[in-house]
């Protein structure tokens, strides 16, 4: 662990206890999770198949599409299975799973995922849509573009229009035009400090610079986006990293410029309150309803989410 990096793990997690649990969970290998795609089976069907191979559990009874494989697997196991190549499931990481349990799409709605590959939040939309509605799901990157299609089609997703472009670049020219979106998803590209324990080259990526470049795109995606917003609409804004730069410092700043207010979300993890001050900057006391999700509160990798609502449409 680089010294600054630990340095800002001890300031956000002051207790002892609790950064060393912290320290010690970044270096186990994460859990197999997966997510069963509803749009192609049920979560009972799902299960019943896959335990005459694993030990599963579902380890939340409100959300049964969740699944935790408890035993040891060989390397690639969870990819090459029949049912995985069918697309009956998704392998996800719990913690992926919670901006679009926040998010709470319903059928029917047109909804934009502005970083959308590899994929897994949109099919998580797109199955809680029952392929009613429509999604445009964008990324930049043609690489990514084609892990994206390949997943909305392995998944069965019939409801997502897949768009190459900059992300600001196609929200400025939406935002042009009268048309606005029921939802917006805002999964930030971010500095990972959450995902140590699936890609433990972040701990040699990472620098506070980055952070700090990253923390200026991140609001300039999230203002952009507010203005491709119904008036009463909703956006969900998560990063996998801990950073308070790319967190509650991206809030606030829309809480200072744009007509929004922030939800109250719940999820069915342990995750606590969003903080409102960071070395010198005081951020606003309702960042406390954004949820930030540590890795040693449930075995899990980390993640922060936040729900916010425009009260006026922007012009």
């Amino acid at each position: 662990m680089k010294p600054l990096f630990e340095e800002r793990m001890k300031l956000l997690l002051p207790e002892q206890e609790d950064f060393s649990n912290f320290e010690n969970i970044i270096h186990a290998p994460p859990r197999n999770f997966i997510r069963c795609n509803t749009l192609k089976i049920s979560s009972n069907e799902l299960y019943e198949k896959l335990s005459k191979k694993w030990s599963l559990e579902q380890p939340f009874p409100n959300y049964p599409e969740i699944m935790l494989v408890t035993q040891d697997l060989a390397p690639g196991e969870l990819g090459n299975s029949i049912e995985h190549i069918l697309g009956y499931y998704y392998i996800q990481e719990l913690s992926s799973m919670l901006s679009v349990m926040a998010f709470d799409p319903y059928p029917g709605e047109f909804i934009l995922d502005m970083c959308a590959s590899p994929g897994s939040k949109t099919t998580q939309i797109s199955a809680k849509m029952e392929n009613a509605g429509t999604i445009i799901a964008n990324d930049v990157k043609l690489d990514r573009i084609m892990i994206l299609a390949s997943n909305l089609e392995r998944c069965g997703v019939s409801n997502a229009i897949v768009t190459r472009n900059d992300a600001i670049a196609l929200c400025a020219k939406i935002s042009k035009s009268n048309f606005r979106f029921d939802k917006i998803l805002l999964d930030a590209p971010c500095s990972g400090e959450g995902t140590l324990r699936s890609s433990p080259k972040t701990f040699l990526m990472w620098n506070p610079n980055m952070i700090k470049k990253l923390s200026s795109m991140q609001k300039k995606l999230l203002a952009y986006a507010l203005k491709c917003l119904k008036k009463h609409g909703t956006l969900v804004y998560s990063t996998c990293t801990h950073a308070p730069e790319e967190n509650e410092s991206v809030i606030d700043f829309a809480l200072k410029n744009f007509p929004v207010k922030i939800e109250q979300i719940s999820l069915p993890i342990k995750y606590r309150k969003g903080i409102t001050s960071w070395y010198e900057e005081s951020y606003n006391e309702k960042l406390k309803d954004c949820c930030r999700i540590y890795p040693q509160d449930n075995d899990s990798e980390g993640f922060f989410v936040a729900k916010i609502k425009l009260l006026e449409e922007i012009h």
